[in-house]
């Protein structure tokens, strides 16, 4: 980038590529100033150096156990309240059976998440992870956002670090990085004024962390957030980063506008998400995975994501999760093979490997 005109992106360009860290400042200035191309050319040689040309996937299935939810998020198309039309919500065995019923025998995880039910504790889920153990003692369980584990510990009259390490006892292998929507204090309080705010969601991943529980981040991007929320809420998880070393990958979650209060505002476009992938890789310098969830924003963008700096596309899926195809994903039914999870990155030039949730491999392909 010796000939870049833009002698601030060439200051930052000559930072990022010594491995020397950019404030916030230089964050926004790339979300305002930076082009496609130079944003590519960055991130994918950053994202070469952490993973030498590996895109890793997962065997995995989703459990909703229920989208029955005491919560009023503006931007939401899943929630439901008691007997509301397309209310759902799972007994313990009907969520076995789900497991039980799986149709890929080599499976490495089941990520579950859902609805805040009001009549469901700590108990509830701690006995729904210990007997999917007793069951598939090989199947890694990711589960609950903060938001979640905020709400059955308050219910259950138990502290975080005693509710995690309860979790942990069941079966708990890893935590999700859903419910961190955005973290400006003002925004969020608009967005879901009534669920976990940004400092508890923080906690609660720092507690899981100290009590060695790997978990995920996310950011929901494309709705009323500005670009200087944006570069907050990435600096607030670098910061957490630099304290705990427990965070395993970022997730940039795209606002999807069916079904919900937020409509009316529309959709980012694809340039705007790769932009995003593109900065979230250069910003956040101590996060080794950055994840593209294919089913939220398609097949074909996933694919693109991979010259932005992703080096992750989650999982199989196997049609197990409604969250996004209820907010007017692209793919309603999302499911991929391995073979064509495979197909998809060795397309893209890079070398496909399976993990498993604490980003073991599996196997090269």
């Amino acid at each position: 980038m010796k000939n870049w005109r833009d002698q601030r992106l060439q200051r930052i360009w000559e930072l990022v590529t010594k491995g020397q860290r950019i404030g916030s400042d230089e964050g926004l200035y790339l979300y305002e100033h930076a082009p496609l191309g130079y944003l590519s050319n960055l991130a994918d040689r950053i994202n070469k150096r952490l993973n030498n040309g590996k895109v890793w996937f997962n065997r995995n299935m989703h459990i909703e156990p229920t989208n029955i939810c005491i919560y009023h998020c503006r931007f939401c198309s899943y929630s439901r309240k008691f007997n509301e039309p397309g209310a759902w919500e799972m007994n313990l065995d009907q969520i076995l059976e789900q497991i039980d019923q799986s149709r890929d025998t080599h499976l490495t995880e089941v990520h579950i998440v859902g609805g805040v039910h009001p009549q469901r504790g700590l108990e509830f889920y701690e006995e729904m992870i210990r007997e999917i153990k007793l069951r598939h003692p090989n199947l890694l369980i990711k589960a609950f956002t903060a938001v979640e584990l905020d709400f059955m510990f308050r219910k259950s009259r138990v502290g975080v670090k005693e509710g995690l390490i309860r979790l942990k006892k069941a079966g708990l292998d890893a935590i999700p990085g859903g419910g961190a929507e955005i973290f400006d204090e003002t925004l969020r309080a608009y967005l879901c004024p009534d669920k976990a705010d940004s400092d508890t969601w923080l906690a609660i991943h720092r507690e899981a962390h100290k009590l060695d529980i790997p978990t995920n981040a996310t950011m929901l991007y494309g709705h009323l957030e500005s670009y200087k929320h944006r570069v907050d809420h990435l600096n607030r998880l670098r910061d957490l980063q630099d304290e705990t070393s427990g965070f395993q990958a970022f997730i940039p979650l795209k606002y999807r506008k069916e079904n919900n209060l937020l409509s009316d505002i529309g959709e980012t476009s694809t340039v705007e998400d790769l932009r995003n992938y593109a900065i979230s890789r250069i910003y956040l310098d101590n996060f080794i995975h950055l994840k593209a969830y294919w089913p939220m924003i398609g097949r074909e963008v996933a694919a693109l994501s991979l010259s932005f700096g992703v080096d992750d596309l989650d999982g199989t899926i196997q049609d197990t999760t409604r969250i996004y195809s209820m907010a007017g994903a692209e793919d309603q039914n999302p499911t991929m093979t391995t073979d064509e999870l495979i197909t998809l990155i060795r397309q893209s030039g890079c070398q496909a490997v399976e993990r498993d949730t604490l980003y073991r491999t599996v196997k090269i392909y």
